[in-house]
């Protein structure tokens, strides 16, 4: 068997001897990122559940004293609300090491196994923290708007966003007014044949994007654009301002052919020119 090798042509030049020494062995390199990475966010999550554990400790002695099955009952309920300490102090805790750690992402094209590629492994490996644990609770909240910000999402005034699938929140902007839909997937990357990509996302103001749509890196959507639910925006796409598009891969419509389609769905007689 050969040993493991990666096409380096496309990769920038190293950066230092560990740069080329993550180079030679990637996946070695990979295992030890991962394990130190769980051993980081344990660190996350133990800060996190310690005023959650405080507040159990202090009412808990109390809630033995009650008659029949009160107990049972109090204690579920407090143990309810102690997740939800729990998870409020992870949304502060999490972008903290997030300031702290060298975490500032940069566009980037080249090898996964590069010293390129570690602030964009940590940042998605806190973010993510909080996105498969506590984020559902406080999406289209203010909680969760201020943690998007706090992680260096750049979200406009009065944006809505109904969706907790984002990826590299550092590289995306959110125009004011701009609207996403449920369960829309913002990424700032994408990958391929050994390489990655990191690029900006750019959504523009009053911006619609529809239900469970797909916008990946390098995408900038103009102002009172339109994308249509189930859609996915490839890399390198531009959508002007006012346009619709939609489709696999997502495509502009014209206005013509958008009005026909509404009509079609509404049951309307095909209007003649």
């Amino acid at each position: 068997m050969k040993p493991f090798a990666m096409d380096q042509s496309k990769n920038p030049p190293a950066l230092n001897g560990l740069d080329r020494l993550l180079r030679r062995f990637g996946r070695s390199a990979y295992m030890v990122a991962v394990l130190l990475m769980y051993a980081l966010v344990s660190t996350a999550l133990g800060l996190a559940l310690a005023p959650a554990l405080w507040a159990w400790a202090q009412v808990h002695p109390g809630l033995q004293r009650l008659p029949g099955v009160l107990p049972w009952v109090a204690q579920g309920i407090v143990l309810a609300v102690c997740f939800f300490i729990f998870g409020l102090t992870l949304l502060v805790v999490v972008p903290l090491y997030n300031w702290l750690l060298p975490t500032r992402v940069k566009p980037f094209k080249g090898g996964y196994y590069t010293l390129h590629a570690v602030p964009w492994f940590l940042h998605n490996g806190l973010f993510y923290l909080v996105r498969y644990t506590f984020l559902p609770f406080v999406t289209l909240t203010p909680f969760g708007v201020w943690f998007l910000k706090a992680m260096g999402m750049k979200v406009g005034r009065h944006a809505f966003i109904n969706t907790e699938y984002i990826s590299d929140p550092q590289l995306i902007t959110i125009g004011d007014d701009a609207a996403l839909g449920g369960s829309v997937r913002l990424c700032a990357h994408y990958g391929g044949a050994g390489n990655l990509v990191i690029a900006p996302v750019t959504v523009g103001n009053r911006a619609t994007l529809g239900l469970a749509c797909c916008v990946m890196g390098d995408v900038v959507i103009g102002d009172d654009a339109t994308i249509l639910p189930e859609s996915v925006v490839l890399p390198g796409s531009r959508v002007g301002a006012g346009e619709t598009w939609g489709g696999v891969p997502a495509r502009r419509i014209e206005r013509e052919d958008m009005a026909r389609i509404k009509a079609e769905i509404r049951g309307l007689p095909e209007t003649t020119r």
